[in-house]
């Protein structure tokens, strides 16, 4: 009986799909298309009961949004220092 309670109250495990649609939209795509895919095995773990199969995706898809919004920012700024450059110089 107390293995049910605790079971309860133990919180689903994250999925972050919406962060990870967002990733694969605007930041780095093929991150975003595996985030989404860890996304919704968290999703698919959790509809069966595998928390700890549901945990380690969670985790996964974490990591990778992570990794894809410091990639898509530092892209972006290297674009932004590239565009400078070449407006520098074309100006001179």
């Amino acid at each position: 009986m107390m293995m049910e309670e605790v079971k309860d109250r133990t919180p689903p495990a994250q999925t972050y799909l919406l962060w990870s649609i967002i990733n694969l939209l605007c930041c780095c795509f093929p991150l975003g298309v595996v985030a989404v895919i860890y996304s919704i095995r968290v999703e698919n773990a959790v509809s069966v009961g595998d928390m700890s199969r549901a945990v380690e995706a969670s985790q996964t898809a974490r990591i990778l949004n992570i990794v894809g919004v410091v990639t898509g920012a530092l892209a972006l700024m290297l674009i932004f220092v590239m565009y400078a450059v070449v407006i520098t110089r074309l100006n001179q």
